[in-house]
């Protein structure tokens, strides 16, 4: 077995700073958008292969099919790119990272427009794999891309509201509520001072979060819970001829909706930092307690967060 040396000085500067974390982002978002967009493909194909012998999005098993694909999609773009940048492949986590001072806020946009970008190139993916069944399936139930009878096969993409929305009220909501407990999991899963998942399955963890997200909170609205998931996959299928379906996300229920998927997740994402910071690991810290014969919390180095490191002191000499 190969062995690699770590941290090499000769490794090039860029592969050890933004570079490499914007990289990161942008490929986790590809891999997140393959595989996620990847499941609701395989609908038009299983049927037009005729693999399958029910129509797509018959039955709940789908629903089920598809809330498997997408955990499964989140874990393995967390596995491949979360050593780099943490994996956040989702502006409300980054947000909330933000927030929570675990990146810096000049990092945010840069990371937003990776993310974005990377779901885009996704989409392009999947379409380049999934076009001839997804144009099969509308020319044979005569559907004209860019009407609202071409959302089924637009959805592939991105999401839209359920038909008895009439308002951007109940889909606003739906996306704060989703978004907020995705968020609220992921910086449980992941504090040292709580229950933090060990053994590596972090990740899959992470999957399993958006799959309960997606089987309880999903059918409002698609369950985008995750801005650049929605848009990048959105601004391609503008391209790929879904016009005002696409953008701004006209439905004849709710109109120009293209701004909830990415409003309702930051608002969402945002809420649960703070609510997980002030209501859950401030709690955790302050029962630490201190170590046996140290009286109070602020002489145990250990209790703190981020323990401080120690001091050089000046050898003593006899007198």
């Amino acid at each position: 077995m190969a062995t690699i040396e770590v941290g090499h000085e000769s490794a090039p500067a860029w592969r050890k700073g933004l570079i490499g974390e914007i990289w990161a982002e942008f490929f986790g978002c590809f891999i997140l958008i393959s595989f996620g967009d990847g499941v609701v493909a395989m609908l038009w194909a299983l049927v037009g292969s005729g693999r399958s012998s029910a129509g797509p999005l018959q039955s709940s098993g789908d629903w089920l099919l598809i809330t498997w694909g997408w955990a499964l999609a989140v874990a393995f773009a967390v596995y491949v790119c979360g050593g780099i940048s943490g994996a956040h492949i989702n502006p409300a986590v980054t947000l909330g990272a933000a927030i929570r001072k675990q990146i810096e806020w000049s990092k945010v946009p840069v990371y937003w427009v990776a993310q974005v970008v990377g779901c885009f190139a996704g989409a392009a993916l999947v379409w380049g794999v999934y076009n001839v069944p997804i144009n099969h399936y509308d020319a044979v139930h005569h559907i004209v891309k860019g009407t609202v009878a071409s959302i089924g096969t637009y959805s592939t993409f991105a999401t839209f509201p359920a038909a008895y929305f009439h308002s951007w009220v109940g889909p606003l909501v739906d996306q704060i509520t989703g978004t907020f407990f995705l968020v609220l999991f992921v910086w449980a899963l992941g504090d040292e001072f709580n229950l933090p998942v060990g053994s590596n399955v972090a990740p899959f963890m992470v999957g399993m979060v958006v799959m309960a997200v997606g089987i309880s909170f999903g059918a409002n609205a698609g369950y985008a819970i995750n801005p650049a998931r929605d848009f990048g996959p959105r601004m391609f299928a503008l391209l790929a001829g879904w016009g005002k379906i696409a953008w701004p996300g006209n439905y004849g229920n709710v109109n120009d909706y293209f701004w909830i998927p990415i409003a309702g997740p930051l608002i969402g994402g945002a809420l649960a930092s703070v609510v997980y910071d002030f209501g859950i690991r401030d709690f955790l810290i302050a029962r630490l307690g201190p170590k046996p014969g140290v009286r109070g919390s602020g002489d145990n180095p250990e209790a703190l967060p981020f323990p401080p490191e120690p001091k050089d002191e000046e050898p003593r000499t006899n007198p």
